[in-house]
């Protein structure tokens, strides 16, 4: 089935941002004139394999990736290896501190095979810069470099605020953009998607294509997805993220823990449904006439179902519906065997998601955490017996101590 121009143009261009109106428009302009020339497009994102698992956020663009893909173009998904080494800090007010190529190796492998999860197998390229990008030489790196100007950095907004704070800026941040940009170059872009914040590094893809006689590619950039928390940007390091891998019922219940605003935000990025779908919801959250609760709750299984199927997906509402709202606890819980008494704090260390003693004594004096239903705010208090542990509205493990030998 032939998907007209129109049809690929408003799918395509659904929730892109560019903060300039008249941005948007040429961008719109340039791929309408691309799809127009009746040919598969070649597309892609590059991802810095930064921490092992991808999340929500990096499914904005794999999302759209696959409308690519559902639309007949060429999809490469991109990793970026080598640009991993330099480190990007586009989203940051300090440098991004490096990483070493075993961890990159390594992380780099996981991104390759959780792509498929959005993207078709059988029609995906996965490529990694290293192979390209590590056998340049210095003569290469002043070539790229001559295309632009100390000013053009200058001017971005976190080199800016990083310099009137008096915070460092290396010069190995510089080369990233081009480094990026030479991605687009290598991969004869047509169209290069990405986040909002490497709008520039897009930017100096298409002027180096240009330099290099190349028609520069369409870009298209999407908003960071804020994370569970309702305020910072989706991280796994900031523990408000949800991964594509997650269990059914870790992933039903976090969707479930947003506050109704960041539902609004979330539902046209992550729901995966259709332009007219999301159109109807979004207004109908707006005017009242849709409860948040039950959208949030259809959100939470179409996420499920995404990445782990239909079932998979009413499972996990019923286990949330047993526990959350009928106030029965999960029948699968993890069991912690402990040999004697010990520390509550100690123990709140071996569950998921409470990384340090200062977030087990936070949750404590936050009154998250109860022991067979009673909340424990005591950071010195001890376990003894056999228990049921809470923390927080989705984590529960079973304590056991196991009896002496002999």
């Amino acid at each position: 089935m032939t998907i007209s121009v129109d049809e690929q143009l408003r799918t395509l261009m659904h929730g892109s941002e560019f903060g300039d109106p008249g941005l948007r428009a040429a961008m719109e302009a340039e791929l309408r004139a691309r799809l127009r020339e009746g040919r598969p497009l070649r597309v892609y994102a590059g991802y810095d394999p930064t921490a092992p698992d991808l999340h929500l956020g990096h499914a904005i663009t794999l999302r759209k990736l696959r409308q690519f893909q559902d639309s007949g173009h060429d999809v490469t998904f991109l990793v970026g290896t080598f640009t991993a080494e330099v480190g990007d800090a586009s989203d940051r007010l300090s440098g991004r501190p490096p990483k070493s190529p075993e961890a990159i190796a390594r992380d780099a492998q996981t991104y390759a095979e959780q792509c498929y999860t959005i993207l078709d197998r059988s029609r995906t390229s996965v490529v990694y810069n290293g192979d390209w990008l590590r056998d340049r030489t210095l003569s290469d790196v002043i070539r790229l470099a001559s295309h632009f100007t100390v000013q053009q950095f200058l001017v971005r907004d976190n080199y800016r605020k990083r310099l009137d704070a008096g915070n460092p800026v290396g010069l190995h941040e510089f080369f990233y953009a081009l480094l990026q940009g030479y991605d687009a170059v290598h991969l004869q872009a047509d169209v290069q998607l990405g986040a909002t914040e490497q709008l520039f590094n897009i930017q100096a893809g298409r002027k180096l294509q240009e330099a290099f006689g190349q028609k520069p590619c369409v870009c298209l950039t999407f908003p960071i997805l804020v994370g569970t928390d309702g305020r910072d940007r989706m991280s796994k390091s900031k523990g408000n993220y949800v991964g594509i891998l997650e269990p059914p019922e870790q992933q039903f219940g976090k969707t479930m823990s947003i506050s109704d605003e960041t539902l609004l935000e979330w539902i046209p990025y992550v729901s995966g449904w259709s332009v007219d779908e999301i159109e109807q919801r979004s207004k109908g959250l707006r005017d009242g006439s849709l409860h948040p609760m039950e959208e949030k709750k259809r959100l939470a299984g179409a996420i499920v179902a995404q990445f782990h199927g239909v079932e998979a997906a009413a499972a996990a509402q019923a286990a949330f519906e047993s526990v959350h709202q009928q106030g029965r606890l999960p029948e699968d819980m993890p069991e912690l065997v402990l040999g004697a008494p010990e520390a509550l704090i100690e123990v709140l260390l071996r569950l998921e998601g409470v990384p340090s003693k200062a977030e087990a004594r936070r949750l404590l004096l936050g009154r998250g955490v109860r022991v067979d239903g009673e909340t424990i705010e005591d950071p010195h208090a001890v376990l003894a017996s056999d228990c049921t542990l809470q923390v927080g509205k989705r984590r529960f493990a079973r304590v056991r101590f196991s009896k002496p030998a002999g």
